[in-house]
């Protein structure tokens, strides 16, 4: 027979058990507010009855209970839906980089506007047909000269504005570089916190969503793969032990070969380093620990690659990347038209030139061996800044002959060689605008992209929230149900409580 006080801890088991669950319901409703926050559960099981199985006593008729237990408090999470919200907020970090860095160069480019190259080249070509028509006036002449000059002024201003925001993003790179190695460190010092806690049989739920939520938010900077490793062999089964976190690419294969970036079997983790002494200063190597690869092996999507897309990784000997790629089309374009105008103006003759008779052969633009940074430097000749009667607006040695000045206008409508391949492209007008259309068509599509992944983020996030966000609605519920499991077990004590003192007070006392 069980004792005559087992009704008061079956009680007190009962009163112990809901008020655990109680402050657990506390703690979710203060956290309901807090990022990355789980929401709690206490799990009930009941306790050994007696008597025990190995007991077998005629006199009991079966075994009682005797009561709950709160056996563990674990977190509401799926490690499902974990994985899935890293994935889109890789994508989400790559896409919005790469749309931000478009739509900063649309910004710069500005087209279409009025002040714009496309516009300032059509008020050029219109100067030059003016000319044409009054060779000898020094009005029209110094027009040519002031539309030449924003001519070259406007290509400097977008090499060197482009130039700007690409030195930006190399900042971004390196400021992108503290942030995954500042989450690197502190991930792995989570590591250390829950490996002293899950040996003694608790699970550190708090410690748990701290590292979950760093995890995340390394995930938008880097494609990463999460695998745990147990803690100790006297941890719960439910422990998930310490994080080994790996860079990986699309394919899941790890970027730096076997070198994790938090290493949880190890206890410790690996700095990575992004140098930047390719062409032209481009991204060459990257480092993690004791691995080195190329910037152009690197396919881990999320916000670093999106900013090393931008800003330039060397690639077959040469600088390549939305920035780098976009400057070397403003020299080429600047190289080419530079060359053909100032070819086609010193086959003239000058004001200057037909009243001396002698022949200079005079450039236009300043003249430069290769394409390479020439939009940033290009100017009109100093001996036409100096005297616009320099302008070779004849082809004969009449001064009031305006044939050069057409054939100047015509250079507008003449297909140039762009890439230096030998073969004539296009005129100026039609290659910008098909560089200027590439650029629409890569933003718009970055910017879809975004979106897209923006949404399946968000879809996500709604879903594990759903999973282990705290409902105020659902912990007041669970807090008026087991307020009255503890009044119901109080109420038992004090049942318990009375029938003892019958017994004891009450009984035994023949006659009384």
């Amino acid at each position: 027979m069980s004792s005559t006080f087992h009704g008061l801890e079956v009680a007190r088991r009962g009163m112990s058990a809901q008020q655990s669950a109680l402050y657990t319901t506390g703690h979710n409703i203060s956290n309901a507010n807090t990022p990355g926050y789980s929401r709690q559960r206490v799990n009930f099981e009941q306790t050994s009855p007696f008597p025990p199985a190995s007991r077998n006593r005629p006199e009991i008729p079966g075994q009682v209970g005797s009561g709950v237990e709160a056996g563990t408090i674990e977190r509401v999470r799926e490690s499902f839906l974990d994985d899935q919200f890293r994935g889109e907020n890789q994508k989400v970090g790559y896409y919005g980089t790469k749309s931000e860095a478009l739509s900063k160069m649309e910004e710069i480019m500005n087209e279409p506007s009025e002040q714009g190259l496309s516009k300032t080249m059509d008020r050029f070509w219109q100067s030059l047909q003016d000319l044409s028509t009054q060779p000898e006036d020094s009005g029209t002449r110094s027009q040519v000269k002031q539309r030449g000059v924003a001519v070259a002024e406007t290509f400097n201003f977008l090499s060197n504005s482009l130039q700007g925001i690409q030195q930006d993003y190399k900042n971004q790179i390196k400021i992108a570089e503290k942030e995954i190695n500042s989450l690197a460190k502190q991930i792995d010092g989570l590591n250390k916190q829950i490996a002293e806690v899950e040996p003694h049989g608790y699970l550190p739920n708090d410690l748990y969503d701290e590292r979950d939520r760093l995890v995340d938010e390394l995930s938008q900077h880097v494609d990463i793969k999460v695998t745990t490793q147990s803690s100790s062999n006297s941890s719960l089964e439910m422990a998930q032990g310490k994080y080994t976190v790996e860079i990986v690419d699309g394919s899941g294969n790890a970027v730096f070969g076997g070198q994790p970036l938090v290493d949880g079997a190890g206890d410790t983790y690996n700095e990575l380093t992004v140098n930047a002494d390719g062409v032209d200063g481009s991204i060459n190597t990257m480092s993690l620990g004791g691995s080195t690869i190329n910037a152009e092996n690197f396919s881990s999507v999320g916000k670093m690659m999106g900013l090393i897309d931008s800003y330039g990784f060397e690639q077959g000997g040469k600088a390549v990347g939305t920035y780098p790629e976009m400057l070397e089309t403003l020299d080429n374009m600047a190289f080419a038209f530079a060359n053909e105008f100032n070819q086609v103006h010193s086959s003239g003759q000058s004001l200057n030139e037909i009243n001396s008779g002698t022949t200079a052969n005079q450039n236009f633009f300043t003249a430069q061996g290769t394409a390479k940074g020439y939009a940033s430097t290009m100017t009109v000749d100093a001996a036409i800044l100096n005297d616009p009667n320099n302008i070779a607006a004849a082809n004969t040695g009449n001064a009031g002959d305006g044939g050069n000045a057409l054939d100047l206008a015509d250079v507008g409508s003449t297909t140039l060689d762009y890439d230096n391949d030998g073969t004539n492209d296009s005129t100026f007008s039609s290659f910008y605008q098909g560089v200027i259309g590439e650029m629409a068509i890569q933003s718009q599509e970055a910017t879809r992209l975004h979106n897209n992944s923006e949404t399946l983020r968000q879809s996500v996030e709604e879903r594990r929230q759903s999973v282990s966000g705290v409902s105020l609605d659902e912990e007041m519920s669970n807090m008026i149900k087991f307020q009255h499991a503890y009044n119901a077990a109080a109420r038992n004590l004090t049942t318990i409580d009375e029938m003892l003192d019958k017994v004891i007070n009450g009984m035994g006392r023949v006659g009384r």
